[in-house]
């Protein structure tokens, strides 16, 4: 297979495909300017008409009223009382209710999750929470298996792992399939849910540093776009994914998928030169 270098093609709309994939050869960083998100729809908004002048209506001259006969007083009626609306259902209960809670509790931040097996309103909000975070889909709350695997990956990283330098370090746990960012040995971006290479196409380990960069790199091999593209080795990099990244019977050429918001915070987190660190292996890789 001929590995072609990079182009750069100015589209008004791009359609992303593939499993993931990566390029080889990479345009040098754009710099500067804000960025945003790529392919983002741009929405138009509408300014409110100004409000017109406020009629005062003039009173009506005052009329003479003849007496009125006294009403007879009619026998008084007993009202029943508004019946109280039901609350609406909850979330449903998911085969990993437990496990789901546990790695909450664990991870903080999504709000108070009782450990006990059993959905509750909180429960159901901090899973709601949880989903919509990492792009799980559909975000109901329910503790089903793919939000258990993500929250327990999650859980169990270890981010002293990752041989962080001085300055910004990009930390990739190939076993939990997991990447953060370190700055002067702090965490600076919590982890969050990655894909890497799949078997045959396994990422490799190691101490590297971002090559190149690209706001949008188009791959020859595999013909999809790659935003947000930070190469670290050879044709390997960082880029947002182009499928639902928690589809695990896939996964890319290697280099290392993340979401669209994630994306766009290790591109702004990265510069050429920021240091990354690969570690751990995928399983069945």
């Amino acid at each position: 297979m001929v590995w072609r270098g990079s182009r750069l093609v100015a589209v008004a709309v791009v359609t992303l495909i593939g499993a993931g994939a990566c390029a080889f050869e990479s345009q040098p960083d754009p710099g500067g300017g804000d960025l945003q998100p790529v392919n983002a729809a741009e929405s138009t908004t509408g300014a409110s008409a100004t409000p017109g002048p406020v009629e005062t209506p003039t009173p009506s001259p005052k009329a003479t009223a003849s007496p009125t006969p006294k009403a007879t007083t009619s026998p008084k009626t007993t009202t029943s009382p508004t019946p109280k609306k039901t609350a609406k259902p909850g979330c449903p209960q998911g085969d990993n209710q437990r496990e789901v809670e546990t790695a909450l509790a664990k991870l903080g931040g999504f709000g108070a999750v009782t450990v006990d097996g059993k959905q509750s309103a909180a429960d159901c909000a901090a899973i709601k929470k949880f989903q919509q975070r990492y792009g799980i889909s559909p975000a109901a709350g329910r503790a089903g298996p793919t939000t258990a695997d993500v929250a327990k990956r999650l859980a169990a990283t270890d981010t002293s792992k990752c041989k962080s330098g001085s300055g910004t370090t990009f930390c990739l746990d190939l076993t939990h399939q997991t990447v953060w960012v370190a700055k002067g040995g702090k965490v600076v971006l919590k982890p969050t849910v990655t894909r890497t290479g799949m078997s045959g196409y396994a990422t490799p380990t190691g101490v590297y540093k971002v090559q190149n960069r690209a706001l949008k790199e188009w791959s020859n091999p595999y013909e999809v776009w790659l935003p947000y593209w930070q190469r670290f080795n050879g044709g390997i990099g960082f880029h947002e994914t182009t499928t639902y990244i928690h589809v695990k019977s896939i996964g890319s050429h290697g280099c290392a998928n993340l979401l669209p918001s994630d994306a766009r915070a290790f591109w702004n987190l990265g510069k050429i030169g920021t240091r990354v660190h690969v570690f751990g292996h995928r399983p069945g890789t």
